[in-house]
């Protein structure tokens, strides 16, 4: 019951925005999927009509654009989940994934008074006693912060990222109506269970947390640097701690060309084959060997620089590995080299997680006839040819396909080498993945099957054996004790059987009152012609009385289904 009060807190204090976010999905053409939710009270009168007489438009083609363009007008928090959907096409498919990865954040910038406000705000101090100057117009500007560039006092060119003023807000009210919805879909949707919302906007508020703690970011920051201590061809910006908080980051500038900028790098005399092997050699030792990797590598955070280095920056997305996660991929990537088909399927399942209702051997066999119809023309390839980025997608795509659940910083990692792939074939077509990747993945294959590994592998499997062996007589004990007190039963649900129901009650009730509404007319009509009882101007006092009730009636009945959204 306190649950319940304080959601219809909740649901008042954010009815503004709820009804802005049904009436921007109206406007998009998801009219009926605000009538199936049951949120017809939130949306004006005369635009309820229109969620009856909109035709369903949830499955045309467009259906994955028109709904990027609504989280676009939307906002922030809608366009940072339409950004995380994008990493999930085991979810929401590969059509509304695809769609939503051209979600942009480049949003209008805010006024350097307020960037000031907030600035000394946090700092605790007046600007002038740690910057000797604050350029005021951003270089960027996106959805949570925006970045200017600074000196400090000493002459070091930094740049400061601040918060948006009130974000934290916006999108702390934005998840709870997110939760609102995701139950109610639940609730009165059953077969979007599927998808999971709820846990889809379990995890946006997992992870937007910690994109929106500044002091995160700026461990994963100081994380990388750690990491890199020893690469001297990778430039990690420093960071200042004295001047981080959960609110601003000031750390050093890095000033180079863009990646993308192939043409600004050969005007620099910059080697374009050396560049490409310092970004791969990069990813691949984040994710082969540190277990912790830049999860955002577009263009814009990565820099060539005037020595030639890489520099990189926007650290607020970031992920780790667990050590078998990474042994895996590099499993993977052997099998490729290899040309063990087999191997690669039995090393991918052992990635994901084969639902319960499956055949495990069937679903091994099925993925593995799919894989040959693209990886059989690998025969014929030289190692020269190969692009394991690509090959990784595919494999991604048909365990997706068969419904294995991937964990998501797999589906991170295949987006990540996607996208490094696309900017290593810009500055160097005849790039090698696979001679790069090598030296890793020998190092995990070995590290793998040696003793230590081997060791800690025994140990815990020793551990399960041994807490299933003390626990199982006990749990066995309590089923038998339960079965002999008749406390043993068994629960079967059936999905969507309390809307069915529902819906039957409804419309049973609203036949029932039109069949009363039809004998009032009816017997006002035998009334009316046969001239019975009293008359006033030569019309019938009761016919013409149930004409009216009967009129009245007919009106409630249909203000009542225009109500309730569905005919």
């Amino acid at each position: 019951m306190v649950f319940e009060l304080l959601r219809l807190k909740t649901t008042y204090r954010n009815i503004g925005r709820i009804r802005h976010i049904l009436n921007v999905f109206i406007k998009h053409g998801f009219g009926q999927f605000v009538a199936q939710l049951n949120l017809y009270k939130f949306v004006p009168f005369r635009k309820r009509i229109k969620l009856i007489t909109q035709p369903d438009k949830a499955h045309e083609p467009l259906a994955a654009e028109r709904l990027r363009q609504a989280f676009t007008e939307l906002g922030p928090s809608f366009i940072k989940l339409g950004q995380i959907l994008s990493t999930r096409p085991d979810l929401i498919g590969e059509k509304y994934a695809g769609e939503f990865e051209r979600l942009q954040d480049e949003v209008t910038p805010f006024p350097y008074v307020t960037v000031k406000e907030i600035l000394e705000r946090e700092l605790k101090r007046p600007l002038d006693k740690i910057f000797a100057s604050i350029e005021e117009v951003p270089v960027a500007a996106a959805s949570i912060a925006q970045v200017h560039n600074a000196v400090l006092l000493d002459g070091t060119k930094v740049v400061i990222k601040v918060q948006r003023p009130h974000i934290k807000d916006i999108i702390e009210n934005d998840t709870s109506i997110m939760r609102i919805m995701a139950d109610l879909m639940v609730k009165y949707i059953p077969e979007t269970d599927i998808f999971n919302p709820q846990g889809i906007v379990q995890e946006f508020s997992r992870m937007i947390k910690r994109e929106l703690n500044f002091v995160e970011e700026g461990k994963n920051i100081d994380r990388f640097r750690r990491n890199f201590d020893k690469v001297p061809a990778v430039v990690i910006p420093m960071t200042y701690p004295e001047f981080c908080t959960e609110c601003v980051v000031v750390m050093e500038r890095i000033e180079g060309i863009r990646i993308s900028d192939i043409a600004a790098i050969d005007r620099a005399g910059i080697d374009r084959r050396a560049l490409a092997k310092t970004v791969v050699n990069a990813y691949f030792k984040m994710i082969l060997e540190d277990g912790f990797f830049h999860a955002d590598p577009h263009a814009g955070n990565l820099f060539a620089l005037p020595d030639g280095k890489l520099g990189i920056v926007d650290f607020g997305m970031a992920n780790w590995l667990l050590p078998e996660t990474m042994e895996g991929i590099a499993a993977v990537l052997v099998c490729l080299v290899n040309k063990d088909f087999e191997g690669m399927v039995d090393h991918f399942m052992d990635l994901g997680i084969v639902p319960e209702e499956l055949d495990l051997e069937r679903v091994r066999q099925a993925f593995l006839a799919d894989m040959l119809d693209f990886l059989i023309p690998l025969y014929d390839t030289t190692m020269a040819e190969l692009k394991f980025s690509e090959y990784l997608d595919n494999v991604v795509n048909l365990a997706i396909k068969h419904k294995l659940k991937i964990p998501s910083a797999i589906i991170m990692i295949d987006k990540c080498m996607m996208i490094v792939q696309n900017t290593v074939s810009e500055l160097d077509p005849k790039f090698n993945f696979i001679n790069e990747a090598t030296p890793y993945t020998t190092r995990l294959v070995k590290r793998r099957y040696g003793p230590k590994r081997m060791l800690e592998k025994l140990e815990k499997h020793f551990s399960d054996i041994t807490d299933a062996v003390v626990t199982t007589p006990k749990r066995f004990g309590i089923l038998l004790r339960r079965m002999v007190n008749n406390e043993f039963g068994v629960k079967i649900t059936f999905t969507g059987l309390d809307r069915m129901i529902r819906d039957i009650d409804r419309s049973t009730n609203r036949l029932s009152f039109s069949i009363i509404v039809g004998s009032i007319i009816m017997s006002s009509s035998v009334l009316t012609l046969s001239g019975a009882g009293a008359k006033v101007l030569g019309i019938p006092v009761l016919g013409t009385i149930g004409f009216v009730v009967a009129f009245v009636l007919g009106v409630w009945l249909l203000i009542s289904i225009l109500r309730s959204g569905r005919m």
